[in-house]
């Protein structure tokens, strides 16, 4: 027998867990729009992605948290741990001379994450009444929110373009206000808008409130 140890192969067991980490994730966005948070259980999406609980806890910490990485995954597309910030659609706004074309492009991707996130977002909205454990969850996405809005009012506002007398906080305000999930909800996931009309409805909405 020989003594030679192999060596540890130290990407395969952490390409290992991702694929773990990604069917708990898709599992639980399954279950989370199937039966609601309150009915699916951590037992439940451990079964569905054929893991155990303790491996579902151990990953996440809490059904809550797993609910956040649910709305991250949506959110983004994917499971790559790079910031929505630091993406190609954000660099092409960041290099885009005109404001109006700014507006746009940050819509037109400002819609297509809505259309993987929007239910995951009105579940955890709408789940804080009944479950506390969600409350953090969404104050995160409500500051998270606020957060990105400020960052792309200061690119709109380092342009000159916008109309006179706007300052940073309001154009924070205007554009969180935007964002809310409401606006899709009502219009298209009540009202059945396609997602073309909404995003045309919410450039125009963004620019007026913005442009001179």
């Amino acid at each position: 027998m020989s003594d030679v140890k192999r060596p540890y192969d130290v990407t395969s067991r952490q390409e290992q867990a991702r694929a773990r980490r990604q069917r708990v994730v898709l599992a639980a966005r399954d279950l989370f729009e199937r039966d609601g948070y309150r009915r699916t259980t951590v037992v439940g999406i451990a079964a569905a992605a054929e893991v155990s609980p303790e491996m579902v806890y151990k990953t996440f910490g809490s059904k809550a948290a797993l609910a956040k990485a649910v709305f991250d995954v949506a959110l983004a597309g994917d499971d790559e741990p790079v910031p929505i910030r630091e993406r190609p659609a954000m660099a092409a706004i960041r290099a885009e001379p005109d404001v109006r074309r700014q507006i746009a492009l940050f819509v037109e991707g400002l819609v297509e994450r809505l259309g993987r996130s929007a239910r995951i977002q009105v579940m955890v909205r709408d789940g804080r009444h009944v479950d506390e454990s969600l409350q953090p969850v969404w104050d995160q996405l409500v500051e998270e929110g606020i957060t990105g809005m400020r960052m792309l009012g200061r690119r709109l506002l380092d342009t000159g373009q916008l109309r006179a007398g706007l300052d940073l906080d309001e154009v924070t305000d205007l554009l969180w206000n935007y964002l809310a999930i409401d606006h899709y909800e009502r219009l298209v996931l009540t009202r059945g808008w396609s997602t073309a009309r909404y995003q045309e409805w919410l450039t125009r909405a963004i620019t007026t409130a913005l442009c001179s």
